[in-house]
C-alpha cells in the first residue's frame, strides 16, 4: 500500500528554489527561481559553467543547505535536513579512513541497527556489485582512486537510498578510470534503477551518461535548458547522432556567453 501511494506521488520537485549567501557585507544571490521535477528512476545531469550554482542546487536537495526561499519536496513531503533517502557521493571521496572497504560500506545499516545478518547480506551484495570483493579488508589508503569512488558508490547504496546525488564524482579521475567507472555507474543503476542526479562540467559525460541533461547558467543560477536525450544506450561518442546532441547541448551552454551581460561573462569566467 505505500509503495502503490508513492507511486501516486511527484518523485522530487524543485520549486521556485532561491539560495542567497552572506558574505562579509555583501549578499551574493547564487540560485535564483529555480524549478524542476525528476521521476523515479531517472538518470539527470546538471552542467553548466563554475558558479553557476550546481553543487549549492545538490546540496539543498541532500539537505545540507537551506533554501533561502522555493520548496524542494520527496515524494510531496519538504526536504528539511539530510536524509537516508538521499545519499551523495563526492569527488573526494569522503571515506572514512580507519574503516576497511567491508566497514565503509556497512556503514549506513549499522547506524540503522538492522540485523546482523542482513547487514552482511546487503554488504557483500553491494561489494560485489562493484567488483571489490577481493579488497573487502582494505582500507581506503591502500585503494586507487577509481577504487575508492567504488566504495563511496557502494556506502550510499547500501545504505537503501532512493536518491543518488553525485558531485562531480569522477573528476579528479584519469581519462582511463573515469571510462570504466562511467560505464560502471550506467550498470549499476540499470540494476538498481535508482534515482541519479549527477553533476558535472563535462557535456560529452552528461550526454553519455543521462536521460536528461539540465544547463545552468551562472549570475545567478538558473535553468537555462532542459534537454532529453532520446539516444538509444549503449552509447558511442564518436557516433554521428551523439556528436550532434553535444553541439546542441554545448550551444545552448555558451549561449548566454555570447548574448548576455559582461556581469554574465565574469560569472562564467
Amino acid at each position: 500500500m505505500v509503495n502503490d501511494d508513492k507511486a501516486r506521488r511527484r518523485f522530487l520537485e524543485i520549486q521556485e528554489v532561491t539560495k542567497t549567501f552572506q558574505i562579509g557585507a555583501d549578499q551574493v544571490q547564487a540560485l535564483r527561481a529555480v524549478n524542476l521535477n525528476i521521476d523515479k528512476g531517472e538518470f539527470v545531469c546538471l552542467i553548466g559553467a563554475s558558479g553557476c550554482g550546481k553543487s549549492t542546487l545538490l546540496r539543498i536537495i541532500a539537505g545540507f543547505e537551506k533554501p533561502s526561499s522555493g520548496r524542494i519536496s520527496l515524494y510531496e513531503n519538504a526536504i528539511t535536513g539530510p536524509g537516508s533517502d538521499r545519499g551523495m557521493v563526492f569527488q573526494d571521496y569522503a571515506l572514512f579512513p580507519w574503516m576497511t572497504v567491508r566497514e565503509n560500506i556497512s556503514f549506513g545499516p549499522r547506524q540503522k541497527g538492522l540485523a546482523r545478518k542482513y547487514i552482511d547480506e546487503i554488504t557483500a551484495e553491494y561489494l560485489n556489485m562493484v567488483g571489490l570483493e577481493k579488497f573487502a579488508d582494505r582500507y581506503p589508503l591502500q585503494l586507487s582512486g577509481g577504487m575508492k569512488q567504488r566504495v563511496a558508490i557502494a556506502r550510499v547504496l547500501a545504505n537503501e537510498c532512493e536518491l543518488l546525488l553525485m558531485d562531480e564524482p569522477f573528476g579528479a579521475l584519469d581519462a582511463l578510470t573515469r571510462e570504466s567507472l562511467q560505464q560502471e555507474l550506467l550498470e549499476i543503476w540499470a540494476r538498481t534503477r535508482v534515482t541519479v542526479i549527477f553533476v558535472t562540467h563535462s557535456v560529452e559525460e552528461a550526454v553519455l551518461l543521462s536521460d536528461r541533461v539540465v544547463v545552468m547558467t551562472a549570475g545567478p543560477g538558473r535553468i537555462e535548458a532542459d534537454v532529453p536525450i532520446a539516444l538509444a544506450r549503449p552509447r558511442e561518442v564518436s557516433a554521428i547522432d551523439f556528436n550532434q546532441v553535444r553541439r546542441d547541448i554545448t550551444q545552448r551552454l555558451t549561449s548566454h556567453v555570447r548574448h548576455g551581460s559582461v556581469r554574465d561573462l565574469k560569472a562564467v569566467a
